[in-house]
């Protein structure tokens, strides 16, 4: 009897504007998804048995592998609701022998909320046979959710992107969880959507036509469908109880839906599932509050993506912040100072509207003039941004293309001085000097429409848009010239990330021999 596998994955993601509004159900968020990947793998667990099926008087079992850490085996015991026990429980595995003990408290709440959910809505005598042979979990990111720089040095590669071609997928870390160094790029809530999205399958409880996009297309619920809402749902839901919070969940959004134009959920829909005893409680039924029929599900999800020929390049950058430590030092200024908040934040937010509306203003463009396009791309993409509009006798359609770009320009560079004035305010370091430099330096390049810092800001990481003309040599192409000022910039320690967008529309079914480098990994991980 050959195992059932389940190979799922999510997308990470990249807020381009709309930090710390995103917060905030009165104002919106641009989110790209990126072409880096969490990959969930599921397979029934033959191994252990040896006749294919567990014992009827055995546990139920579940291992979970993310072979890119040191110590990171998880083994769980799942107790599905029985007579007077109406709750799952899914308890950790404690191997005696073992001098280190590590928990997963992401993957064991995915695990257990997600059999909880499957269970309310098949019902546990349906759920047990799904469980029968026990579960066999692996689970991997790209190379870009983790910093890079020790694997490139220890190979003596200079950090830049053909490097960064050269490294095998899925690489060991070399440290436990705790102690990698992460690259911003939403692990945390990819992980969990690839997850709970692969048990959902696995389990029977959504159809793989959930995340089919040509089905969804077809459907008449906006073309999303309800078992990628469902997923969505219960990732944010997870993801939440993980963090202890409720958070605004554009990273989760993004890892389900792809890059869109975001709109966060109103808290009420997760409160009564987040107290510590409330969690497992039948009290609230999670298949109601979960469901993609409840209206307090009020999110709104716009799609998006970037103009063609247009490259979003993302950066490492070697200082690090602590998000959670900056988002609360904006709270509370914007507690203490209302008046003096709301009106920024309605400044930053109608700059948020101007940049999203031309960016989608160019993906017409491109299309009803492709011709044009393409020639202003490859115009641009040579130019200052000070030249782009030193040629008014160009073509009308020419000249109202370059007039967009030079608006999405413009637009970017007051998003980063109104961030700018909000961490003057707050005393909070959204854009420190050095990332202010480094970006200003950045945005001198020839080609480059501009940038800013992702999410909440601090000195984690930049992302710039560039063009990306066709049919252009390498050496002339304006993101080659950026990874020359990265490759020689000495005030911090840049490194650049493969990310572009992703086209995708974010959680998708993967095969395993098409993930590069996926089937010779798991053909080297023991049983």
């Amino acid at each position: 009897m050959s195992p059932t596998t389940t190979l799922v994955s999510s997308p990470g993601k990249v807020l381009v504007a709309g930090g710390y509004l995103v917060l905030d159900p009165l104002y919106s968020g641009t989110v790209v998804s990126t072409s880096s990947r969490f990959y969930t793998l599921v397979t029934d667990d033959l191994v252990q048995s040896g006749s294919g099926r567990r014992s009827p008087t055995s546990p139920i079992q579940i291992r979970v592998r993310s072979p890119q850490f040191v110590n990171a085996t998880w083994t769980y015991k799942v107790t599905l609701p029985t007579g007077d026990n109406k709750s799952v429980l899914v308890e950790q595995v404690i191997d005696p022998s073992s001098a280190t003990v590590s928990k997963n408290k992401f993957v064991q709440l995915a695990i257990d909320r997600t059999i909880a959910l499957a269970s309310e809505i098949l019902g546990p005598s349906s759920t047990e046979p799904l469980l029968s042979n026990d579960i066999d979990i692996i689970i991997l990111g790209d190379n870009d959710f983790y910093s890079q720089r020790a694997q490139l040095t220890s190979r003596n590669l200079p950090p830049t992107l053909t490097s960064l071609t050269q490294l095998p997928s899925f690489l060991h870390t070399n440290v436990p969880i705790s102690q990698v160094h992460k690259t911003g790029l939403g692990s945390s809530a990819a992980l969990i959507t690839s997850l709970v999205s692969a048990l959902l399958l696995h389990l029977k409880v959504i159809p793989p036509s959930s995340f089919d996009s040509k089905v969804e297309k077809s459907e008449n619920d906006g073309g999303v469908s309800e078992g990628r809402r469902l997923a969505h749902n219960l990732a944010q839901y997870v993801h939440c109880l993980a963090q202890g919070k409720i958070g605004s969940g554009f990273d989760v959004s993004a890892a389900c839906f792809g890059s869109q134009i975001y709109t966060r959920f109103g808290k009420e829909v997760l409160d009564p599932l987040m107290s510590v005893e409330g969690y497992n409680t039948t009290d609230v039924s999670l298949k109601t509050t979960l469901s993609s029929s409840n209206p307090l599900w009020n999110y709104r999800v716009e799609p998006f993506q970037l103009p063609p020929s247009i490259r979003l390049m993302l950066a490492d950058v070697d200082a690090g912040s602590d998000t959670p430590s900056l988002v609360g030092k904006v709270l509370k200024w914007r507690k203490e100072r209302p008046e003096e908040a709301k009106e920024l934040w309605d400044h930053i937010n109608l700059l948020n509207q101007k940049l999203s509306k031309t960016l989608r203003e160019l993906n017409i463009l491109a299309e009803k003039f492709e011709v044009e396009y393409k020639k202003v791309v490859k115009y641009l993409s040579s130019l200052m941004y000070v030249q782009w509009l030193a040629n008014p006798s160009l073509p009308e359609a020419e000249q109202k293309i370059i007039e967009q770009f030079y608006q999405a320009r413009q637009t970017t560079e007051d998003i980063r001085a109104g961030m700018r004035k909000m961490g003057s305010l707050s005393c909070v370091p959204i854009e420190p000097p050095e990332q202010t430099d480094l970006l200003d330096t950045c945005i001198s390049v020839a080609g480059v429409i501009g940038g800013g810092v992702p999410g909440a800001g601090g000195y984690d990481a930049i992302w710039l848009l560039v063009f990306d003309p066709e049919d252009c040599p390498q050496t002339d192409l304006p993101s080659t010239r950026v990874e020359g000022v990265w490759s020689t910039y000495k005030s911090l320690d840049v490194s650049p990330l493969l990310a572009t967008e992703s086209k995708d529309k974010g959680v998708r079914i993967e095969s395993v021999d098409g993930v590069k480098g996926l089937k010779e990994l798991l053909s080297e991980l023991p049983n």
